[in-house]
């Protein structure tokens, strides 16, 4: 297929969670940067995570798994559907597509689980299904150029639409109507997109006739895959609970590999045999960065030992160990800031060297060194080359990156996301929106202001009620 990266563009949400409506898009309108940062700030409970949410939704539909039941609660409670929306660049070899993807989701009861004999409001179950997918596209090469067209649109009785590429995508199986619309309702029931279920891509595999529309999917799919990573804040929770998530995407001369390793910390822990060495390649490429990120510190495993698990596979004790000074310690007892940057490292390392990456990380900032944080993405935005999307409460990145990468939330559930104007060359974007929330001075309100009298007042009302 040739060199092909994929890039998020710009993201569209619809009644999910406390965003009524919002729209980011994610270029840098103001330069013109290899690397595509995106940082999301603002008020507690203003939408920051729900984007966050999105993006790992997303990841849940172009990999075609299920979408886990709790979503079915993140639609807003004034409507019955919550829609996402998705434009993405893609290039492979010298074509340049503009992709637009969305689906709507909303909340059903889950009959798997039903008992008719027991059933009540309070004991039934819900899932969450994804429905109403739509897929467009516009291509330019050097031969030609097509404007935007629908490619597929799943809201219709029939397997889908429009016609001419229903005939197109499916070829010789086109006639088997029966058969493919009872993999439809084999795919809504699951809660897994259609379109990218590995059911439909490997019709679409076999049966394609147009070179452009497969390599759409195809591009799709693989982004979803192997190059989109979400790292919401239950990795943090994980972190305290002495368990070190480590995403990852590796590749060397002879291999390559990506997933999520969970290695506990307040135990030796066994590991697959075919999985050790991965473990010391991700750890050794990590330790390049992170002993200048943190003076003298590196990380390692020990191996405690051949160990067999409950199937009868051979694997290895491993002790995950510190190293600073020259002193070794089990790197449970480092803080957590230090567990933080070493589980997400790897993927920063990927995102700074690979163009074809998105990674997503919820409250990037939380448990490091505001100063190191202002630093790390110094670096990331002027000299990588992937994406990287993050939500902060830290504002010491408003001081060190450019202000293009720079997005807030507002006050207004029907408009959520913002760019703030009147920004001049000059201006420290950190003291500028200190102001704004002083002086309100954009076209949203970013901050809903508090009362100091009244939150003391509270505090000595709440303490009274306790008799205190």
């Amino acid at each position: 297929m040739g060199r092909r990266f994929v890039r998020i563009e710009n993201i569209s949400i619809e009644n999910f969670k406390n965003v009524q409506n919002g729209s980011l898009n994610l270029k840098n309108r103001r330069k013109n940067y290899r690397a595509s940062i995106a940082g999301l700030y603002g008020q507690n409970g203003s939408g920051k995570t729900a984007l966050i949410d999105a993006l790992r939704l997303l990841k849940f539909a172009l990999c075609g798994n299920k979408i886990p039941d709790k979503y079915a609660d993140y639609i807003n409670v004034e409507a019955k559907h919550a829609t996402l929306k998705f434009q993405f660049q893609m290039q492979v070899a010298e074509v340049n597509y503009d992709i637009w993807y969305q689906f709507s989701l909303e909340k059903v009861v889950d009959y798997t689980h039903y008992n008719e004999e027991e059933a009540s409001i309070s004991t039934q179950k819900y899932r969450t299904q994804i429905f109403n997918e739509m897929l467009s596209y516009a291509y330019t090469s050097k031969q030609e150029r097509v404007r935007k067209g629908l490619l597929i649109n799943t809201q219709t009785s029939g397997v889908f639409v429009p016609k001419t590429k229903y005939n197109e995508l499916l070829g010789n199986l086109k006639n088997d109507v029966t058969e493919l619309l009872v993999t439809k309702r084999l795919v809504q029931a699951q809660s897994r997109s259609f379109i990218f279920s590995r059911e439909m891509i490997n019709i679409f595999r076999k049966n394609c006739e147009v070179k452009t529309h497969l390599a759409v999917i195809e591009g799709l799919y693989t982004f979803g895959n192997k190059e989109l990573f979400v790292i919401n804040t239950e990795n943090s929770g994980l972190i305290s609970m002495n368990a070190l998530p480590i995403a990852f995407k590796y590749k060397d001369k002879d291999s390559e590999a990506f997933g999520n390793l969970m290695l506990p910390l307040n135990a030796p822990a066994p590991v697959p045999k075919e999985e050790i060495e991965l473990v010391r390649k991700i750890i050794d490429n990590m330790n390049i960065v992170l002993e200048q990120l943190v003076p003298g510190l590196t990380i390692s495993i020990v191996d405690l030992g051949p160990v067999v698990s409950k199937e009868g596979k051979l694997g290895s004790l491993i002790q995950m160990m510190s190293l600073k000074n020259n002193k070794a310690i089990p790197f449970q007892y480092e803080s957590e800031g230090i567990k933080k940057i070493v589980s997400i490292l790897q993927l920063l390392i990927v995102v700074y060297n690979n163009p074809s990456i998105t990674v997503a990380i919820d409250e990037l900032d939380s448990g490091i060194f505001e100063y190191l944080l202002g630093e790390l993405l110094s670096i990331i935005s002027e000299k990588g080359k992937g994406q990287l999307i993050f939500t902060s409460h830290n504002l010491r990145p408003l001081e060190t990156i450019d202000k293009g990468f720079i997005a807030f939330t507002t006050t207004n559930p029907k408009n959520r996301y913002i760019r703030l104007t009147n920004v001049k060359g000059n201006n420290n974007l950190r003291d500028f929106y200190y102001r704004d929330i002083v002086l309100g001075e954009q076209n949203e309100e970013v901050y809903k202001p508090t009362n100091n009298f009244e939150i003391a007042l509270a505090f000595r009302e709440a303490g009274e009620a306790f008799g205190s």
